[in-house]
């Protein structure tokens, strides 16, 4: 009889042991499913998702959390599984949105999906002269270039049909650089993970919309991770040396120049930081930030000289004015309790965040020798403040790209003692005579005590808030920034029909498609107008709109568009009131001056009749200091608590 007692368990306790992390991460995401499907997003009110989300995603968002902590901070589990609970933390935070949304988020992004439809369209790139400030964006094509020549290889409409995934593609595209800058400090599991999952938490600034700046951030990860893991390391000398050396000259050239043909500020950046590493001598090549400041300065010299020569004066005047830099204007101030709940939570988060990240440098002095080039570059874009104002978004940008080592040393904060690269070799050494010796036998309660100390749960509940705080620092606003299908059907339906040469007056432009024909259709946004004639209109709705919109000829035709999210933008943002706003609407609505074109739940369409269709009509011209404008300057919007637009 063959003796079974020999064969291995089918269910070792490792093989128990190394699976057991599934559980929570599978229950995270069962909430998470079961809370998506029953969530209505039809009608939010100021707190966006945050009050609209169903009470299991928060408990999902709780168990994923303590099970990433719990998997990470223990040596006996696969390696694989932190990543898998990152991963898990991404589709949380950045798919969710786009399930329970039917139409993509953020007038940003419609602009964008504009700008690519544009250049499918016209089939190559326009000056100022044939598409006015819109033309910045042709001086800059990288990101619109690739992302019509992917909607024409998905065989797809336009990049709307996508772009309500993209801030979970975007993410996980600074995955793969950020695990290789954080290794090239540390080898230990624990601070890297958590520093991921820290980065993703604290990352609410919201550059992972359909945007050149969601990829140029990554692009400036990569060409950092290749500066300080690769280049200047292929060999101490000879021709393979060299070799190696050319290889890395060319990866770090291809990156930059897709940088710097996509997006205006982040080259800036990264110049910034390279400098910074050189001067301070943490990185002795020059040939990273010569090659930078060559691409850059050469591009700015030729392709962008149109822009930046319109520019350059207030840019200059801009340079030193800290006050300004920082200064929020008319209408970028959060109102109403949803609003201001929203900024304080951001706020909350990130203060919490960078002064993590003081306590890590402190407790960790190992990290302040070992890592210390990743410490010169969180704090290198700190200058920019003195530079621009960048629309009045400067911060959240430098914010934004201090992040990677803010997220780094907050994390070390949280554990222990962390491990650099030095000691790696040392503690394999320790743990392999921890092997061969027999295991000291401890009693329940000195488990307990060393397993379930102040160590574990101050640090989970640091995780478990920060992660919680995320959702209305990224989601607080999303009566803003979601557009529902009815408000794209209207806008849309205006679009189709408008004459070339028409004019589409608006409150401000947070409503979708606004750009779906600016080759064609000019705007007026009128709350973005000087103070004093928003008041005008504010006291004679319609009769100075009219006196606006005049002298529009036929065939092209004057519009009047009121939607929601205009609505919506207008009392968060502290431009005009919700009475106010709907009076206009109504003014607009009796006068015999304009007549109903297009009307549903989410807004109306009103046309201005020609001079001879209103007896008692004459059109005069728009009035002085208002402006009618092709499209926007370049600065692209973001998630700040400003203007709410990404």
């Amino acid at each position: 009889m063959t003796d079974l007692s020999d064969l291995p368990p089918l269910w070792s306790g490792r093989r128990a042991l190394g699976l057991r992390p599934v559980l929570p991460l599978l229950a995270a995401l069962a909430l998470w499913l079961y809370a998506v499907r029953h969530t209505d997003v039809s009608r939010l009110d100021d707190y966006g998702l945050v009050t609209a989300l169903h009470p299991s995603f928060w408990a999902g968002l709780a168990v994923l959390t303590a099970g990433f902590w719990f998997t990470v901070r223990d040596r006996r589990r696969p390696g694989g599984w932190p990543a898998a609970y990152v991963l898990g933390l991404l589709v949380m935070e950045r798919a969710t949105q786009a399930v329970l949304y039917p139409t993509p988020l953020y007038a940003w992004a419609w602009k964008h999906d504009g700008v690519v439809d544009h250049l499918l369209t016209v089939g190559g790139l326009q000056s100022a002269d044939q598409i006015g400030d819109m033309a910045v964006y042709d001086q800059w094509p990288g990101f619109f270039a690739a992302q019509a020549a992917l909607v024409r290889l998905l065989g797809v409409d336009s990049a709307a049909m996508y772009m309500a995934w993209w801030p979970l593609a975007s993410s996980l595209l600074l995955l793969f650089p950020l695990l290789l800058i954080y290794r090239t400090f540390t080898e230990d599991r624990r601070l890297i993970w958590t520093a991921v999952w820290l980065f993703f938490v604290a990352n609410w600034v919201g550059q992972d919309y359909f945007s050149p700046q969601s990829v140029a951030f990554a692009l400036h990860l990569g060409v950092l991770a290749v500066v300080l893991r690769r280049y200047g390391r292929s060999g101490t000398g000879g021709g393979s040396g060299r070799r190696g050396q050319a290889v890395w000259t060319v990866v770090l050239t291809v990156l930059v120049m897709a940088m710097v043909i996509s997006h205006q500020l982040t080259p800036a950046m990264l110049v910034v930081s390279l400098l910074a590493l050189v001067l301070l001598r943490r990185h002795r090549d020059w040939v990273p930030v010569a090659t930078t400041v060559v691409i850059f300065l050469a591009w700015c010299a030729t392709a962008a000289l149109p822009f930046l020569s319109a520019a350059m004066p207030d840019m200059i005047r801009a340079v030193g004015d800290i006050g300004g830099n920082v200064e929020r204007g008319y209408g970028a101030t959060p109102t109403g309790a949803g609003a201001l709940a929203t900024s304080w939570a951001a706020r909350l988060l990130s203060g919490s965040v960078l002064l993590l990240a003081a306590a890590g440098v402190w407790r960790q002095p190992v990290l302040r020798y070992r890592a210390m080039p990743l410490l010169v570059i969180t704090a290198a874009p700190l200058p920019m403040f003195v530079a621009s104002s960048y629309g009045s978004e400067m911060i959240f940008r430098v914010l934004m790209f201090m992040l990677p080592g803010v997220a780094f040393f907050a994390a070390a904060a949280l554990l222990p003692k962390v491990r650099t690269l030095a000691a790696a070799e040392a503690a394999a050494e320790a743990g392999a005579r921890r092997k061969t010796e027999p295991p000291a036998r401890r009693g329940i309660g000195a488990r307990l005590r060393a397993g379930f100390g102040i160590r574990v749960w101050g640090p989970l509940l640091v995780l478990l808030a920060g992660t919680a705080v995320f959702v209305p620092s990224y989601s607080g606003k999303d009566r803003i920034n979601y557009f529902p299908p009815q408000e794209v059907a209207l806008v849309g339906q205006l679009f189709d029909e408008a004459p070339e040469g028409s004019l589409v007056v608006a409150a401000n432009r947070n409503y979708p498609l606004a750009y779906a024909s600016y080759g064609s259709i000019d705007h007026y946004w009128f709350l973005e107008d000087d103070r004093s004639h928003v008041d005008e209109i504010v006291r004679d709705p319609a009769g100075t709109l009219a006196t606006d919109m005049a002298g529009v000829d036929r065939p092209s035709r004057a519009y009047f568009l009121f939607t929601q999210g205009q609505l919506a933008n207008s009392e968060m943002n502290g431009q005009l009131t919700g009475a106010q706003l709907n009076s206009v609407l109504e003014s607009v609505a009796a006068s015999p001056r304009f007549r109903l074109v297009a009307e549903n739940g989410a807004g109306a369409v009103y046309e201005l009749r020609q001079p001879e269709e209103t007896e008692g009509t004459e059109g005069k011209g728009p009035v002085e200091g208002t402006a009618v404008v092709k499209g926007t300057a370049a600065v692209e919007g973001t998630a700040g608590e400003g203007g709410g637009e990404r």
